[in-house]
């Protein structure tokens, strides 16, 4: 038995948790998922696992051995990937990180299309709101929504993204239209938890510099699409990301207020890690989803 398989079994019991849940995702057995790591663990002369009937966990050498066999094993499959690809044969498996925010929008069609178009390629969506760390948690690559800052990770613009205020046409009717940020103020507003300006919504003033206004309102909530549906029963106004909002605005059951007031939007990235051979199987992704966001594209 050769180390590399060795070492995959080890990965996959760490990633999926267990060795039954990873016996159950690879298909294969427990006794030999258990049997490879502890063949693992003789060659190395060290114990990777702590392991009982009821806990799991990794030992410090296990936690430095997971993340350089991680790597090792990108690099082994980047450069099957490669000699595939000049064959024109593309397959294997992609490790997603999503968030849920995006696979339950419209826009998440994005990732069923590509899974019908090419059959060949598993893709592990995990989905998250939370910013992963691709390495250490062994991801291929993920889906942000934001301003990216600084960072280790190369990252592809997908698309615009910005967000609209919206309410519904009696909530307007029963409040009035602000026509100014400060007057949410004193208007029920739908607080979305999950975002990142919470009960302090950020908005440009009319000398170019950002402000601050401090709203509340009957309902918070750490949902996008439960924010939305607040909005829709007139409950609030809301601030909503633009491809959730827009089905709604153009059907005249949400009205959209203050777009002039409104910051400057983000985008919407695949981010990846550097790496010496990016993996065929990411690069056809990636490359789809840009083409897929073409029409969709408003900037």
């Amino acid at each position: 038995m050769d180390t590399l398989t060795r070492m995959r079994a080890f990965i996959d019991v760490v990633e999926a948790e267990g060795f039954s849940a990873a016996a159950r995702k690879i298909g294969r057995s427990k006794a030999l998922l258990s049997k490879y790591v502890r063949e693992l663990e003789d060659e190395l002369g060290a114990l990777l696992l702590n392991r009982t009937t009821r806990q799991f966990s990794l030992t410090e050498a296990g936690h430095t051995y997971y993340r350089r066999a991680s790597e090792i094993i990108r690099e082994v499959d980047s450069l099957a990937d490669a000699v595939r690809e000049s064959s024109g044969d593309v397959r294997g498996r992609i490790k997603l990180s999503a968030p849920r925010t995006f696979a339950d929008a419209p826009i998440g069609q994005s990732l069923i299309d590509f899974a019908k178009a090419h059959p060949d390629i598993v893709l592990e969506i995990q989905l998250d709101d939370r910013f992963v760390d691709l390495v250490e948690e062994g991801f291929d690559l993920a889906i942000r929504i934001s301003r990216l800052e600084s960072s280790s990770l190369i990252a592809r613009r997908l698309a615009p993204f910005s967000v609209r205020i919206c309410g519904s046409p009696e909530l307007i009717a029963k409040h009035g239209r602000p026509e100014t940020p400060q007057e949410l103020a004193g208007m029920p507003c739908i607080i979305d938890t999950n975002g990142r300006w919470l009960s302090n919504w950020p908005f440009l003033a009319e000398g170019g510099e950002t402000i601050s206004v401090s709203v509340s309102g009957p309902i918070e909530v750490n949902s996008p699409l439960a924010t939305r549906a607040a909005a829709l029963s007139g409950l609030g106004f809301a601030i909503l990301p633009d491809f959730i909002a827009a089905p709604d605005i153009e059907a005249g059951r949400l009205v959209p207020v203050l777009d002039e007031r409104i910051l400057p939007g983000g985008g919407i990235f695949a981010v990846y890690p550097h790496r010496r051979y990016l993996p065929a199987k990411v690069r056809v992704f990636v490359d789809y989803l840009v083409q897929w966001f073409k029409p969709h594209d408003r900037g």
